[in-house]
């Protein structure tokens, strides 16, 4: 029964309710109703795993996601992910994590994988890791691309959260799955392709207005171009590493 997740479960759809979200999924037949799939999904949000969490919900499944190790650290996230089979994933030696997640596709599971691993500044695809692909391969089970348009509104990196009741749509689209044939970089090429087709299926029915930040420069918006996302992640990063030497620094002068 797993009452953990069921009560997430619960618990997402009231807040969906409170907040007036309104979410749209199309393809949902592309999600297997049973058996083990990869499901990557573009990554915009801090959020955009709930809807991706409720087009399983939809299909009856439960889905298995991916996430950083560091959130392991929060006690609340701790007992979350030790009660809804959430996989850590710590980026410095992730072997354990990959593991863990084809043992799950093995057992019939949905495994939630972020190909781009980080969140995209421009809202446009970044360069994929290939996780989601060798997953799939070595489990011998499909990938099914899966595309949330709209969550960054409610909550992305950069930008200040935009809770209450606020009724944004979000758009979630699912493509037909994936067979996880070929080489690693055949299949990955072949999920990108899949997806860039998917992104602009859902940002073509969604309205675009001009110079909004949640809006790829592309169609008019006001997000930087993927050149200038690198830079920010870039700097970033930068800024991470000075912090952390900064903390060790520390340590190891106590």
């Amino acid at each position: 029964m797993e009452p953990v997740f069921r009560s997430l479960e619960i618990a997402a759809t009231l807040g969906v309710r409170a907040t007036g979200t309104r979410i749209t999924f199309r393809g949902l037949q592309n999600l297997p109703a049973s058996g083990g799939a990869v499901v990557a999904i573009n990554h915009t949000s801090y959020v955009d795993f709930l809807p991706a969490a409720l087009a399983a919900k939809e299909r009856r499944r439960r889905m298995r996601f991916m996430i950083k190790a560091e959130m392991d650290e929060v006690t609340v996230i701790h007992f979350l992910i030790k009660h809804t089979g959430t996989i850590p994933v710590d980026r410095s030696a992730g072997a354990g994590a990959y593991a863990n997640a084809v043992a799950a596709l093995r057992a019939g599971e949905l495994v939630g994988v972020y190909p781009e691993a980080t969140i995209s500044r421009s809202f446009e695809l970044k360069g994929f890791k290939t996780g989601a692909a060798r997953m799939a391969i070595e489990a011998d089970v499909p990938i099914v691309p899966l595309i949330v348009w709209g969550a960054q509104r409610i909550w992305t990196k950069d930008h200040p959260r935009s809770l209450g009741r606020k009724k944004i749509p979000v758009s979630v689209v699912l493509g037909t799955p994936i067979r996880p044939t070929g080489s690693v970089a055949e299949l990955d090429a072949r999920l990108r392709g899949s997806m860039s087709a998917l992104l602009d299926e859902a940002q073509r029915g969604y309205p675009t207005p001009a110079g909004a930040y949640w809006v790829p420069r592309r169609l008019g918006g006001s997000a930087p171009t993927p050149e200038e996302a690198t830079r920010l992640d870039e700097v970033e990063l930068a800024e991470r590493a000075r912090k952390r030497a900064e903390r060790e620094a520390t340590r190891n002068n106590r």
